[in-house]
């Protein structure tokens, strides 16, 4: 028995999240689909990220075990004939047998891109957040630091979360300007339902002016949803990094 990993990027605008579920197009399920009938029995994969619906990737992980004597390597290639284009296989590999991409320690980036021009772009209006009020990204940037670190995220958690702790560690956050686009990049060693969108929601609050930067310190101390600010629309979300320190010595 093998356990094979998935490196997959896809476009999320039409599906609803990565999680499988019953009566809706989801990620997990149309790898789940194309998987079983590869193989030629029912295969669940195990993903690393569980993003919201909307939301973008170009490198969440999925496992899973499989007997077949297909080399690992080339079950990207297969895949990619059989999946829907909005999702491709960017790599698969074989990992340990007891390898879990959720159950181990990650670090991840996401990357919140929000179109600043005078006009909306059409071309960006799946990948990118689109604001006509002017952003100060000095301010932002600044709120932003409050954030680095080890705190209780609570404020940056949807209600509905079932994690059992709020505590996260964002190692890095930057505030970049592109052209007419600002792209907020965070990395952390994981994150709470909904938390990057909230985050990026209250960012841009700052940077309207709604209130001053160090307001982040006084949102994290409250520990309520209520304090921080609005959860910014899925559309401008993507993974753009995930690694395993776990995989680095297999790697060898």
């Amino acid at each position: 028995m093998k356990r094979i990993m998935l490196t997959v990027a896809y476009d999320g605008t039409y599906y609803h999240g990565w999680q499988f579920q019953n009566n809706a197009k989801t990620i997990e399920g149309e790898l789940n689909k194309a998987l079983s009938r590869l193989l030629k029995t029912e295969i669940e994969v195990i993903g690393a990220s569980r993003t919201d619906a909307g939301v973008h990737a170009m490198c969440n992980a999925a496992v899973f075990d499989t007997e077949a004597e297909i080399p690992p390597e080339k079950y990207a290639y297969a895949l990619n004939q059989m999946l829907p284009l909005e999702i491709r296989i960017r790599k698969s590999q074989e990992v340990p047998a007891d390898f879990h991409p959720r159950r181990t320690d990650t670090i991840k980036t996401y990357e919140y891109r929000i179109d600043c021009e005078e006009f909306a772009d059409p071309l960006k209006s799946r990948y990118a957040y689109f604001t006509y009020v002017p952003l100060n990204e000095e301010l932002m940037r600044e709120a932003a630091a409050y954030l680095v670190g080890t705190h209780d995220f609570k404020s940056f958690c949807s209600i509905n979360t079932t994690a059992t702790t709020t505590v996260r560690t964002i190692f890095d956050i930057q505030v970049i300007r592109e052209g007419v686009d600002i792209i907020i990049r965070i990395t952390g060693n994981g994150f709470l339902y909904n938390m990057v969108r909230i985050i990026a929601g209250t960012l841009m609050d700052v940077g309207r002016g709604k209130y001053p930067p160090q307001m982040l310190e006084r949102i994290l101390e409250k520990k309520d949803r209520c304090a921080a600010g609005p959860t910014a629309p899925p559309n401008g979300l993507i993974l753009k990094e995930l690694h395993f320190p776990e995989l680095d010595e297999f790697a060898k």
